[in-house]
This record gives structure tokens, sequence and C-alpha cells, in this order.
């Protein structure tokens, strides 16, 4: 039998993977906490009168940078752009896509339907959140500005270059999530709306590949859809639709390749009962059917720490190349998770694909929607730091060298073409 934390299980082929580090990374799921400039900006770009391109474009500038270097003193290997530009991670195509308009109905989860006092804590305690758009589609999807596509990719860049990296991550919501919150009027079928959001967001997917950048799709359409706006239909009924997004999703990454793109799998950023959500064995078939090389996935809070066996259980339907990226701290606690939870963590999943295969990552976004985040600002990096020592702490296993437990710049790091 293999020594525990081996990553060397019996009777598994592990080719040798795209991604081939000679320790565990880190890194989040995108979202970070956004400092009152960026706010007010928001607040002034979400408005009807709107804010100056130039005046945005400063300010988010220099929140890029900020953000970054604050990723990599806390040890993140991986960093995105924080969203920063971006009032959530899934209304923003209102500013780039044709066809929306009117506001959409407010949206509950079942399982805050079902605890009626907590829901309206929930409401009050989100009072300064900012207020969002939420349209419904009512007419044609097209292109409609690649304007703040472009800005995000060069202030993200440019932000890269300042912290001494050549690369990251920058995300973009899924067809699937996009037509969740963003309610068809306009289509003949559920079918026909995801074909043209494909389509639209497709020009969108391969801009951000072709800047060699990690591509990560937001896909909690894939899971959260199930308790906010499907909870009357049967599992099989759910699962059908949520076949069509996956086709849909991988018709408009078609092109890219499988190993540059990152898909981020959720049911819900929020605290709450959580007791409506669907099994992750229940869709496990089908996210692995996404072309993605790289998952992300809930595995730290209570709802979902115990689904690292559902991955023990179904490995075989596991792709030999997937990279796995478990949350392994949360984003709805100021908890500080230990290194050495951590660490059990991370060991968990390369007993079962393998120490290559593995990375450290959060449960979500640390700021889904601009000024709500669960999690004070300077404990999201404290967690950070946790993580990273934690990660030391499994590659100490793993590899059998002693690696300093402080967060620091990893050593030169391939992925294919792609260069940390």
């Amino acid at each position: 039998m293999p020594a525990p934390g081996s990553g060397k299980s019996a009777g598994l082929n592990r080719p040798r993977p795209a991604i081939m580090p000679d320790r565990i990374l880190t890194t989040h799921v995108g979202s970070l906490p956004r400092p009152q400039a960026v706010l007010d900006a928001l607040v002034q770009m979400e408005s009807d009168a709107g804010m100056d391109a130039a005046a945005f474009d400063a300010v988010m500038a220099q929140a890029v940078i900020d953000v970054v270097a604050r990723q990599r003193g806390a040890g993140i290997d991986w960093c995105s752009d924080g969203e920063q530009s971006k009032a959530s991670y899934a209304n923003y195509i209102r500013h780039r896509l044709h066809g929306f308009g009117e506001r959409g109905p407010a949206l509950r989860g079942a399982d805050l339907t079902d605890f009626p006092g907590f829901f309206e804590r929930l409401k009050e305690r989100r009072g300064s959140a900012l207020r969002l758009h939420r349209p419904c589609c009512i007419g044609p999807v097209s292109v409609k500005d690649e304007a703040p596509l472009h800005a995000d990719i060069a202030r993200f860049r440019a932000a890269l270059t300042t912290a001494g990296l050549s690369t990251g991550f920058m995300n973009a919501a899924s067809p699937g999530v996009i037509a969740v919150f963003q309610p068809n009027r306009h289509y003949p079928t559920q079918a026909d709306y995801l074909e043209a959001l494909a389509q639209a967001m497709r020009s969108e997917y391969h801009a951000i590949a072709a800047a060699g950048l990690m591509l990560q799709i937001d896909c909690p359409d894939l899971a959260m859809a199930r308790h906010l706006v499907y909870p009357e239909l049967s599992d099989g009924e759910f699962l059908a639709i949520a076949q069509t997004q996956v086709e849909a999703l991988n018709h408009a990454l078609d092109g890219i390749p499988a190993h540059q793109v990152r898909m981020h799998l959720c049911w819900g950023n929020y605290e709450g009962p959580h007791h409506r959500d669907i099994g992750l064995e229940k869709i496990f078939a089908l996210v692995m059917k996404v072309n993605a090389q790289t998952l992300l996935f809930e595995a730290a809070n209570p709802r979902h720490a115990h689904e690292w066996q559902v991955f023990r259980e179904y490995r075989h339907l596991i792709p030999p190349d997937k990279v796995l990226v478990p949350g392994v701290i949360s984003s709805t606690s100021n908890y500080i998770e230990h290194p050495r939870l951590v660490a059990e963590r991370l060991l968990r999943f390369a007993d079962l694909v393998g120490r290559e295969r593995v990375m450290a990552g959060s449960d979500c976004g640390f700021s889904t929607f601009a000024g709500d985040g669960l999690v004070d600002p300077d404990i999201c990096y404290a967690k950070f730091r946790a993580m990273a020592e934690g990660a030391h702490m499994a590659s100490d296993q793993l590899w059998g060298r002693n690696y300093a437990a402080r967060p620091g710049p990893p050593g030169h790091i391939h992925m294919k073409g792609l260069h940390l």
C-alpha cells in the first residue's frame, strides 16, 4: 500500500499531465475585495449617468496593480485581476452584449425559502451591497462593445508585468449562468437562447485565451441553478437542462485548448442552509464533459467538504489529465483555516489523482457582488497565507523536500507554453 499522501494509489494510470509543478501551487476563484474607490466607480458606472471612461480606467488600473501585488504577497501563484471592474460575475455582460433590458424578477434559493426568518436577516445584512441591474433578454443577443473586455485584459497584463509575472487567469461567465441570472423573454426556447449566448460569448473567451491568459469559466448554473431556479423539477429534468448548458459552453470554447481553460463549479457563494444543494455525485459525470482541463470546486464548507469521497468513488470518470483545485479555504467564513487542515485536504486529492494534478484553491470568490463580501478584506489575505503555508506542508510530504512555510514567489512553472 502507498504511504498516505504519496499520491501513488495503486491501479491508477496517470499519464504525464500538462501541468508539471514541483510543489502544490495556489490559486483562488477570482473575485477579491474591492477598495472604496473601486466601489464608488462601480456605483457610477452602474447608474444611468455612467462614468467617464478615462476616469474609470484610472481607478481600475491602480486597483488591479494593487490586487495582484497583494495576492503575490499572500503566496498566490495563479493570480486574477480580482474582477475589480465588474459589479458581479454574471451581470457585467449587460455592458458588452446587445439584447438586454428591463429588470428581471428577484431570485431566492429554495433553501432560503425554507427559512424565511433567516432570509430577512440576510437581506438586512446585504444593505451595503451595490444594487445591481439584472436585466432580462428582450431582443437578439450579439456583441455590443468589446472595449471593456480589452481594457480588462490590458490592465491585467500591465499588473502582471509589474508583479514580475507573465500570465494569470481571467474570469468569464458561462452561457448557462448568464441565462440563469438574465432570464429569456425573447427566444422561443431556452436552447435557442443558450445558443445565441454561446455565440456571443465566444469572442470574449477567445480574446482572453489569445492574450496568453488562463480562461476561467464560472459555471454555478450546473449546481446552484438546481435550487435557485429549478426547485420544482426532478433531478433528471434538471440534468437535461444542464446538458444543454454544457453543450452550449463547449461550443463557445471550441478552438481553445482545454489546458488553457479552468472551470468553476458552485452551489452559491452565500452563508445559508444549503440543504437543497444537489449532490455532486448527481452532476459529476456531466461536469467532467466540459472542455476545461482544470476544475475548481467547493470542498471546504460544511455542506460539501465530504464530497472528496465522490471523486474517490467516481474517479474512473475523471479524465486522465484533469487538474483538481479543491476549495481548501472557505469564502463565507472569517475563520482562518489552520495550515494543517489545508494540507490534509490537499493530500486527500493527491492520493486520488497524483500530486501534479492538484492545486490549492478557495470555495468561491471573496466578493461575488461588489460591496457584499462576507469575509473581512484583511482576513481574506490572511486565509490565503494560511493556504500557502498548508500547500507548502503538503508539498513537504508529497515531494519529500523542506519548503519554507512562508508565502513567496514560486519557482519557474511551465504549463504548456504558459509561464509563471
